[in-house]
């Protein structure tokens, strides 16, 4: 299969080693460096899938499954069942960021592959996902930049086909009251990180996801006033641009 073309402009965050994408040439990570705004970008950017942190990760042995009973093991194919059946979504989010801090706005999902983060004032950010990159807009700055979506464990939530097995491997699942968790890796790069589904159950809905990167630094977000199955205009999962980025090539 051919690589979508790379947008002219692609390129690291800026301040970030070319070569190491999240860390700065003195060796700190990027958004230590750039304060809250990094954070959340950092954060968004992780809860999108996307390994920034220019680590050297290495795959240790295959992770260690949960053990699953026969309630789990049916439990977690309603739960594919259900993320597969999500088509399109949309919902106002809080995200807890790396630092602990939190923004606000509102998401909009149209799978496979597509995803808008919106953020509420102050936060001048928009994040967009088209399946191929991701487009970081800083408002204030009036900068635009571009990654490569890569498949990490947040990533498998816009695939065309979600599955707990395979290429993803349930190492923990935990029932509340009327609620349900799992927890999933990589099967083959289980050091890549770990996100957690948290499902409220009667009706069985996506509530929340957590994300562990590979440093152990945690991002979540939380949804509510969630809508399925809406129809959302394909507009708003076009890269942004801005007075300082260039058209992505569609060449």
């Amino acid at each position: 299969m051919t690589s979508p073309m790379r947008p002219r402009n692609w390129r690291p965050f800026a301040g970030m080693n070319p070569s190491h994408e999240g860390i700065t040439p003195n060796g700190t990570r990027a958004a230590d460096r750039i304060g809250v705004k990094g954070s959340v970008i950092l954060g968004a950017l992780l809860v999108l899938g996307l390994p920034l942190l220019g680590l050297p990760l290495v795959c240790h042995a295959a992770p260690q499954a949960a053990a699953l009973s026969d309630r789990d093991q049916a439990d977690l194919k309603r739960i594919e069942s259900y993320l597969d059946g999500i088509k399109t979504l949309k919902a106002e989010f809080d995200q807890t960021n790396p630092d602990g801090s939190l923004v606000s706005g509102d998401v909009y999902m149209l799978r496979p592959g597509k995803m808008r983060f919106e953020y509420a004032m102050p936060t001048q950010l928009l994040i967009v996902s088209d399946g191929n990159y991701v487009g970081v807009d800083d408002l204030e700055m009036q900068q635009v930049t571009f990654y490569p979506v890569a498949s990490t464990p947040a990533w498998f939530l816009l695939r065309e086909s979600i599955r707990m097995s395979g290429d993803v491997t349930v190492t923990r699942f935990e029932r509340g009251p009327d609620s349900l968790r799992v927890t999933a890796v990589q099967t083959k790069s289980p050091d890549n990180g770990a996100i957690t589904l948290v499902f409220s159950d009667h009706p069985l809905q996506l509530v929340k996801w957590d994300v562990l990167d590979p440093t152990q630094h945690a991002t979540s977000i939380a949804l509510s006033d969630t809508h399925e199955g809406v129809k959302l205009d394909p507009k708003l999962f076009m890269l942004p641009k801005s007075a300082k980025s260039t058209a992505p090539s569609t060449r």
